[in-house]
């Protein structure tokens, strides 16, 4: 299990390929799985591998939260597609049949039995890939919600925001920031597919919680 060495082209084509239908390394919202990775790369992908860019573009505006980020950062190779085998590391001079880099340079020497295995396994991750489902857009959101004064229930408003439920609907993380003469608006964040779920949509549900929700803004939109 790995991405191989993220500082070089092969590691960031195994990225790029691991999330061309993936938003995060884990699960639905940025985590410490996504920290680990990118805090290993160099520098940003280049264009072409545009599903790694897009990602790295991402979690690099999360730089001044990073540390409030969800889960615990593992291992650097506990991470990736489980077909890939984790090089980070790995002695160049140590070379047999069981150390076989899957991308490994035109100029490198290699017997007839080592190639055969390397090409198997190319057409195998090749395959693997063909098989992917199609990628669902989905877009990052983070909403401004407004009670009506300083002694709105905003754990209360919070829960009726988050008992909102809909296929394509994924809720993050919150927070309450203030606005000012001690009213608190929630700050939540949510990850929706496009063709299911829109701000309106949004917009509709929570503000029908009249009693605790004065409006809703969309603080921030992005594509994943």
């Amino acid at each position: 299990m790995g991405f191989g060495d993220l500082k070089s082209a092969a590691g960031l084509r195994v990225l790029n390929d691991f999330l061309a239908d993936k938003s995060y390394i884990e699960g639905y919202v940025p985590s410490q799985a996504d920290i680990a990775v990118f805090e290993a790369i160099a520098a940003p992908p280049p264009a072409d591998l545009y599903h790694a860019l897009r990602w790295y573009n991402h979690i690099k505006s999360y730089e001044k939260q990073k540390a409030s980020l969800p889960g615990v950062k593992k291992a650097l190779a506990k991470y990736g597609p489980a077909d890939v085998e984790d090089t980070t590391g790995a002695a160049t001079d140590s070379k047999n049949d069981d150390d076989i880099d899957l991308f490994g340079s035109d100029d490198e020497e290699e017997s007839e039995e080592a190639k055969k295995l390397r090409e198997e396994r190319l057409a195998q991750y090749e395959s693997k890939k063909s098989k992917k489902p199609a990628v669902v857009a989905k877009s990052s959101i983070l909403l401004d919600v407004k009670p009506w004064d300083d002694e709105t229930d905003m754990a209360k408003l919070e829960e009726c925001v988050r008992s909102i439920q809909a296929d394509g609907l994924v809720w993050g993380s919150s927070k309450l920031v203030p606005v000012g003469y001690g009213i608190k608006k929630l700050q939540i964040q949510c990850v929706v597919e496009d063709d299911k779920v829109g701000t309106d949509m949004l917009e509709e549900r929570i503000t029908a919680f009249e009693d605790y929700v004065q409006s809703m803004d969309v603080a921030a939109f992005n594509k994943i």
